[in-house]
Parts: C-alpha cells; sequence; structure tokens
C-alpha cells in the first residue's frame, strides 16, 4: 500500500501501520521474554531504553521503557492501571508446539493466563503475559479431523 495515495472515500492519505511500540519497565527483561518467542531485538546503541526488531511480515516491533517513553516521547505518560488491552498472538505450526511454547513460558516464571485449549471457532489457543503485564496469545489451527472444543479442557 502505499501511504501517500489519496483513499477514494476520504480525498485524505491513506496511513500505513508498520510498527507496534510496546512500553516496557525492564527492556532487557522484556528483551529476554520475547527471544524466548523467537524474536531478535537489537537495542539501539544511542539510546540504551529503545530496542527494536523486525518480523517477517514486515511489521517492526519496538520496545521502549517507560523512561523513554514519558521523557523523550509523551510528556506526562503515565503507566495505565488495569489488565491487558492489547494481545500479541504468535501463530505456531501445530498444537504441539503451542502446548510446548506455553510450558516453556509458564516454566520459566512468565504468568499463564489461559491453559493451552482446543477453542471453538478451530485454532488451539493459549495466553501468557509478559514481564509487564501485556497479553500474548499462542495458536495454530487444528487439524481439519480434531472437532473444535474437543480434546482439552478450558
Amino acid at each position: 500500500m502505499n501511504p501517500s495515495a489519496n483513499s477514494a472515500d476520504t480525498g485524505t492519505a491513506v496511513p500505513v501501520m508498520d510498527t507496534i511500540d510496546i512500553i516496557v519497565s525492564d527492556i532487557q527483561a522484556a528483551i529476554t521474554f520475547y527471544a524466548r518467542l523467537g524474536l531478535d531485538f537489537t537495542v539501539d546503541p544511542t539510546y540504551p531504553d529503545h530496542a527494536g526488531c523486525d518480523l517477517p511480515s514486515g511489521l517492526h516491533l519496538m520496545l521502549d521503557t517507560e523512561k523513554f517513553r514519558g521523557a523523550a516521547q509523551t510528556a506526562g505518560w503515565r503507566r495505565p492501571d488495569g489488565d491487558s488491552r492489547t494481545y500479541l498472538s504468535f501463530q505456531y505450526p501445530s498444537p504441539a508446539a503451542v502446548d510446548a511454547a506455553y510450558a516453556g513460558l509458564t516454566g520459566a516464571g512468565y504468568p499463564g493466563v489461559q491453559e493451552p485449549w482446543d477453542a471453538f471457532w478451530g485454532m488451539r489457543y493459549a495466553s501468557v503475559t509478559d514481564p509487564d503485564g501485556n497479553g500474548v496469545d499462542l495458536y495454530c489451527p487444528l487439524p481439519q479431523d480434531v472437532p473444535a472444543g474437543e480434546g482439552s479442557e478450558r
């Protein structure tokens, strides 16, 4: 998509979402967590409170510390209260891989939100949180021979 192209409906430039920024309290703890999901972050040598990772899909994922966000980007920014409102979702090749990822993450001390289960919408699903409480889903489509909602308790 060309970000400078005009939308036929509005006559305005159409933006391209190409980056997600996760605000974290401890950048090294976040890098360690996301490395367990296969992501390779590079810490910015000029700004050690900022790291980035290019994903295979072309999306860029950033980590910024609360200090960096508040001081450098958004004056008056404060950490929100309450549960995570956004979940990053990671697709795995098989139900066994979802189960293994969940076991590995929870075994390493990261909080499990939902143990693996066969969801009614036809996917093996599990949820954990990163060190800052951000939601992370682990999933894969179920094989056609496994009816959704069977084979695992919720």
